[in-house]
């Protein structure tokens, strides 16, 4: 079986990064969105960047941002990936260089395949509780047998997950990866070591 990947989302410390590193995590997440708890800025980020451990991916989050500030957020930080919130077409999301996931809203109650087909060449499509043009992040989950069990493109299951209930998640929707923001933390943008612990250990249990 093909082991479950972790990101941990909404990183706003070095210290941070680097627990996320040292317990296992595959990738973690800067968010670029302003509004949110856990926004960071461009030079923040390079800095939280440049100290991640090496094999540890790191993705960039945007919520239907400026094509301009995007560039600019990469030609400071280094970004292995970016991950789109919004409306944002295909066409843009593969414009920057650089591997895009796409985060389709499953608190819209839509189907998942129309939306999934606009995006083929998406490196993986992450399944959130949000609604359209929302940020996730939010710790609500959906209903998880709106999730496909078999699809091409890599599934990230997201959408309050925490160490209590992702090992059953993974279960029941064997996800290329799973993707975890409040469900790890003491409060938004500061995580918990021993969540992240957890949380790690139970998706070790769960495959």
């Amino acid at each position: 079986m093909i082991r479950t990947r972790v990101k941990f989302c909404g990183i706003t410390r070095i210290e941070d990064a680097y627990q996320a590193a040292q317990l296992g995590a595959d990738a973690i997440g800067l968010v670029f969105a302003p509004g949110s708890p856990r926004a960071l800025a461009p030079g923040d980020a390079a800095r939280i960047a440049a100290a991640t451990r090496p094999f540890v991916a790191r993705v960039g989050l945007f919520l239907d941002a400026d094509a301009d500030y995007i560039r600019a957020v990469c030609s400071v930080v280094a970004l292995d990936a970016l991950q789109f919130h919004g409306s944002e077409p295909r066409e843009f999301c593969a414009s920057f260089g650089l591997r895009y996931i796409k985060a389709i809203a499953m608190g819209d109650g839509d189907a998942f395949e129309p939306r999934a087909r606009e995006y083929p060449d998406a490196a993986a499509l992450l399944l959130d509780s949000h609604a359209s043009g929302a940020q996730g992040g939010t710790g609500s989950r959906f209903d998880w047998t709106r999730v496909p069990r078999a699809y091409d493109t890599p599934i990230v299951l997201a959408g309050g997950l925490n160490p209590d209930n992702v090992a059953e998640a993974i279960v029941a929707t064997r996800p290329y990866a799973v993707d975890v923001s409040s469900g790890i933390e003491l409060r938004p943008g500061i995580k918990d070591s021993g969540k992240m612990q957890r949380f790690l250990d139970e998706v070790r249990r769960a495959g």
